[in-house]
């Protein structure tokens, strides 16, 4: 039982590999269940550790609303509340499973770098330290630029309520909105190192990230302006600026990366009027 397990954990292949790291189909769904089971378990273990700092947790996810309340400078009339009779238990589990997933993301994310690895040259292999080095405190800038964004988007968002009324604010709700806000501002600063993992893999050139610059441009502000809850121009500016910055250093990288390699980008070399083969 303990070997099957500590099998069912390795994701080791059962058929023969390729002298060039080719493995069959079977191997590689066997790697990728072993992957997110080493992953989940990591997950579960810093779920069980946020448990016991749950106090502080929570009072760490508070600080944020009471910025805001400060701002309003008594203005606005609000109160955060918990409701239900399952709400304490439901926040507790939702607070620790959020700080679990973020506070276990360098190593599921070096977890889907690794998975990809085997497809890229040996010569490249060395990019998987790189990428583990800098996943982690990339989604980790993200998030805390999310912390440092929430309390001006609190407080606009809160500056609607009518002079006449009181602003309950639910706890869970509460939550529920800053952990999208955490996550979202996190995944999108690994956007641009998923880009060069793509550039590795040969899926998208430099030339090809240039050609494409100003839709990029656009897309980046919509995104940020979808995603930031906020009317207010500042929270999207700190989510679309840093995100350019690294498509831009994400590009300067592929390009060198292509330089390296001798690779152009297939499509400029076809004409527009070129009959195709097809």
């Amino acid at each position: 039982m303990i070997r099957r397990l500590a099998g069912l954990l390795r994701g080791s292949p059962v058929h023969p590999v390729g002298p060039d790291g080719r493995m069959a189909l079977s191997d590689h769904l066997r790697e990728l269940r072993a992957r997110l089971i080493r992953s989940s378990l990591v997950v579960l273990v810093a779920f069980l550790v946020a448990l016991f700092f749950y106090d502080q947790l929570s009072d760490l996810i508070r600080v944020p609303y009471d910025e805001a309340v400060r701002r309003l400078g008594g203005t606005v009339e609000t109160n955060i509340v918990v409701n239900d009779v399952t709400g304490p238990l439901m926040l507790q589990l939702k607070l620790c499973g959020v700080v679990a997933v973020v506070g276990a993301s360098p190593y599921w994310l070096y977890q889907i770098w690794a998975f990809i690895l085997p497809g890229l040259h040996p010569s490249e292999r060395k990019w998987s330290r790189i990428f583990a080095a800098l996943a982690g405190p990339l989604f980790f800038a993200g998030v805390a630029t999310a912390y440092f964004v929430l309390p001006k988007a609190i407080e606009v968002l809160i500056g609607f309520t009518p002079a006449d009324a009181t602003n309950l604010v639910d706890f869970g709700r509460f939550f529920s909105f800053i952990s999208r806000m955490l996550l979202v501002f996190g995944i999108a600063f690994e956007i641009p190192l998923f880009v060069i993992m793509l550039n590795l893999a040969g899926v998208v050139s430099g030339k090809t990230l240039g050609r494409y610059r100003p839709w990029i441009v656009i897309g980046t502000f919509v995104f940020a302006a979808v995603a930031t809850p906020s009317t207010d121009p500042f929270s999207m500016l700190f989510l679309a600026v840093p995100m350019l910055v690294l498509f831009l250093v994400a590009e300067v990288i592929a390009r060198l990366i292509d330089r390296r390699r001798g690779r152009t980008d297939p499509l400029a070399q076809v004409g527009d009027d070129e009959l195709s083969p097809l």
